[in-house]
């Protein structure tokens, strides 16, 4: 039987003092994510905030028309709901699996009594809080004024961040979807990249062969949001401190 992830994978969870982590731990529940599912729809009530280890969510919102784009992306370094300790508890766009994998889930009343301790936990939070507001901010920028293959590649780059391998479980019409912008896009994007030997591809799988390559490629979006993140982040490592988004 495989080991089943450590909450330790979550950055925000190993970077908990131990006493603070020690207090919830028995709370923390591990879920299978599935690809698809959608944790957390548009307007509903918070029932818990899911930290995610292996999976990645992507928060997103569909227009009127069923046109859609994500908003963020939220890995094993964040957590998805901060809109519960944020004063809202509910949130404007839809959390869905991105990729497989599994998150540990608290509920949302000892969240909120975590984070009105005002400890660790609410700094760590709010932190983390801040570092996707610059995710979002510099996305709506990226989309606005770099190319498609740009935004391709600080998707791919934050993607390969957030997962244990090189290999993402991905197609391309999910992207297009994700970036809000045409397939056949991205599949121009995606050739390029193919053949400058940066990624491989085929059906619903690409591979990352040279990242040093995408980031010659990449715009200075994805560099913004990561040293933010780690400025952010990085100085909070109490039991096990990895990079923010490594």
């Amino acid at each position: 039987m495989d080991t089943p992830p450590s909450p330790n994978q979550n950055h925000l969870l190993a970077a908990l003092p131990a006493a603070e982590f020690e207090r919830i731990a028995p709370h923390l529940e591990l879920v299978p994510l599935r690809l698809g599912e959608v944790i957390h729809e548009s307007g509903g009530q918070l029932q818990h905030v899911i930290f995610p280890v292996t999976a990645i969510v992507s928060l997103h919102y569909t227009m009127e028309d069923g046109a859609s784009g994500e908003v963020a992306g939220v890995g094993r370094e964040g957590l998805v709901g901060i809109s519960l300790f944020m004063g809202g508890n509910t949130l404007t766009s839809q959390a869905t699996v991105q990729t497989a994998g599994y998150g540990y889930r608290l509920k949302a009343r000892l969240m909120t009594d975590e984070f009105y301790r005002n400890g660790p936990m609410m700094r760590l939070a709010l932190r983390y809080t801040q570092a996707l507001i610059t995710q979002i901010s510099q996305a709506v920028v990226c989309n606005r004024h770099h190319s498609i293959e740009q935004q391709l590649c600080r998707w791919l780059l934050s993607t390969d961040d957030r997962l244990p391998s090189t290999e993402l479980t991905m197609t391309q019409e999910l992207i297009s979807t994700m970036l809000g912008v045409r397939r056949e896009g991205i599949t121009e994007a995606a050739g390029h990249l193919k053949q400058a030997g940066a990624i491989h591809y085929r059906r619903g799988h690409i591979t990352v062969l040279d990242r040093l390559g995408l980031e010659d490629r990449v715009c200075e979006c994805y560099a913004v949001v990561r040293n933010e993140c780690d400025r952010l982040l990085s100085g909070e490592r109490y039991r096990q401190g990895p990079s923010c988004v490594s």
